[in-house]
């Protein structure tokens, strides 16, 4: 079947793509009250705006922080806490795109197991379902016998969600001995490991990542060609030495910076603290706009656990929660193709259940304890060590 494609900005060339864009950022800039530039390696010449910035502005001007927003129909709190807003226009997110790019339409019925609590990612990928004209059950997370039970009835094609948690509604399929009809798969939260997106292949599923946050929406997103990652339209990224605002060589690893070009929320230079690199080429897809290798780690210590971020600073609140730890080590492991978060505690005493308790409500996730003697730990300086293999 020959490729479709969402709009034709996906194959203009780059020269009209770069026109276009300086176009647009220049719009932006005026915006936030910044001259403009001459080309887009002008903005290496800007300010990087950092999560810790934001959520300090954040504080001192309530809710955005400052920022000139309009057209904003919700408010979200992501992890920090940060706040992030949200409009209900055509495909405010920009994940149409994305899902157009995994086959999903019309026909599709999507059920859509991203969070709708507090934090966007539900709103993100409904916006999109609607923009490919996909039907949505706004399932959210958890009660997965229910999920199976509401799949069979209503005919789900499609599933949105983190990677691991299709497995589990698979796998609970299987043991109700209920059949789905689940054929296509739109992830993003967490990394799709290769052998979990074999074990989709092998039940007949097309499973297909993108690279989005809470912040800026849709970043980069996979193609049935499945070689990299392609850069949405609708973002201009840099790829910069980590701790600093200066673009890296071509191929080079480095941090991920976002401007957005939404006139709704104009976040310029915003980086993400990922890390990833700029692919030499363009897609076999036939989309034209440049890709990166997708998402290779983070710039600092910050871990994204079973979709959540986990900061240094939550580790320190345990740390603190608690007269008798003396340090916490934060370990990401997977078992069973999913993530697990164990919490390796130093602490003369203390119990394992208030431990957990005290972790569910300081990172946001539940975890594995284990209490070790004080001074057992490695001192390396991390408090956070992702284990999982990306390869």
């Amino acid at each position: 079947m020959a490729e479709t494609y969402f709009d034709d900005l996906e194959t203009r060339s780059a020269d009209a793509r770069e026109a276009a864009q300086l176009e647009a950022l220049n719009a932006q800039l005026a915006r936030v009250g910044h001259a403009p530039v001459a080309d887009l390696a002008g903005l290496a010449q800007l300010p990087v705006m950092r999560k810790s910035d934001l959520t300090k502005l954040q504080k001192e001007q309530p809710p955005f922080g400052g920022i000139n927003v309009s057209n904003i129909t919700h408010v979200f709190q992501s992890p920090g806490p940060i706040y992030e807003p949200g409009g209900s226009s055509h495909d405010w997110f920009r994940m149409g795109r994305f899902l157009h790019a995994a086959g999903l339409d019309a026909h599709d019925i999507v059920q859509n197991c991203f969070g709708y609590h507090l934090t966007p990612a539900g709103h993100m990928f409904e916006s999109g379902a609607r923009a490919v004209g996909a039907k949505v059950l706004p399932a959210g997370v958890g009660q997965t016998e229910l999920q199976v039970t509401a799949a069979r009835d209503i005919g789900t094609t499609a599933y949105a969600g983190t990677p691991d948690y299709l497995k589990i509604i698979l796998e609970k399929a299987d043991e109700m001995g209920v059949s789905l009809g689940i054929t296509k798969a739109a992830v993003g939260g967490g990394a799709l490991f290769p052998s979990l997106r074999q074990y989709y292949t092998d039940r007949g599923i097309s499973c297909l990542q993108c690279y989005a946050t809470a912040d800026v929406g849709n970043i980069a997103y996979e193609s049935a060609a499945m070689e990299g990652m392609i850069l949405d339209e609708g973002v201009i990224v840099e790829i910069v030495t980590p701790g600093t605002g200066n673009p890296v060589a071509e191929g080079e690893v480095g941090e991920v910076v976002v401007t957005t070009l939404n006139a709704d929320y104009p976040l310029i230079r915003f980086a993400t603290g990922d890390l990833s690199a700029i692919m030499a080429g363009a897609s076999p897809c036939g989309r034209t706009n440049r890709r990166i290798k997708g998402w290779m780690g983070r710039a600092d210590q910050t871990t994204k656990i079973k979709g959540m971020f986990v900061r240094p600073e939550q580790v320190a609140a345990l740390v603190a929660h608690h007269d008798e730890i003396t340090k916490a080590r934060v370990v990401a492991s997977r078992a069973s193709e999913q993530d697990v978060m164990t919490v390796h505690i130093e602490s003369a005493g203390g119990d394992a259940e208030v431990y957990g308790h005290s972790v569910a409500q300081l990172l946001k996730l539940k975890g594995q304890i284990v209490i070790v003697e004080p001074g057992s730990l490695p001192k390396d300086g991390l408090v956070i060590e992702d284990q999982r293999s990306y390869d």
